[in-house]
């Protein structure tokens, strides 16, 4: 039942990506443009993801277990530090040189964007990247 839940919950994503143009680089890098032609119609997309989702957080912090029976795990971090603030401007440099993001990114690696397989294996690359530097740590 968790697979075909966490299938039918992927397609309903990927779909609201494409439908949405958050998989079209062109569409994200135009939100990005803050000085140049901006366009202003993702921040509505993620206002309304940011609706959805303050609904579904505020319903499940009540429960102790998912419907599906998992336990919820909530994040225990609760201050800004370094790796946080470093992890977030690498991931919104990526963001704006590419155009994607990760899910995105694979929405359209699926819909054949060969730009998206070079950000695909780049991402990849960076996240063995991490893995093998905290093994280290």
């Amino acid at each position: 039942m968790v697979v075909i839940t966490s299938l039918l919950a992927g397609l309903i994503f990927g779909l609201g990506l494409i439908v949405s143009g958050m998989a079209n680089p062109a569409k994200v890098l135009g939100f990005l443009d803050l000085f140049g032609r901006w366009d202003p119609s993702l921040a509505l997309v993620m206002a309304g993801a940011i609706g959805v989702g303050l609904v579904a957080f505020f319903g499940a912090r009540k429960r102790q277990l998912s419907w599906l029976g998992a336990d919820i795990k909530w994040p225990t971090a609760r201050h800004i530090d370094r790796r946080l603030v470093i992890g977030s401007t690498l991931f919104g440099i990526g963001w704006g040189i590419a155009g994607f993001c990760p899910g995105p990114g694979l929405v359209a690696l699926g819909m054949g964007e060969i730009k998206a397989l070079v950000f695909v294996a780049a991402m990849l690359a960076g996240m063995g990247l991490f893995e093998w530097l905290e093994r280290r740590r």
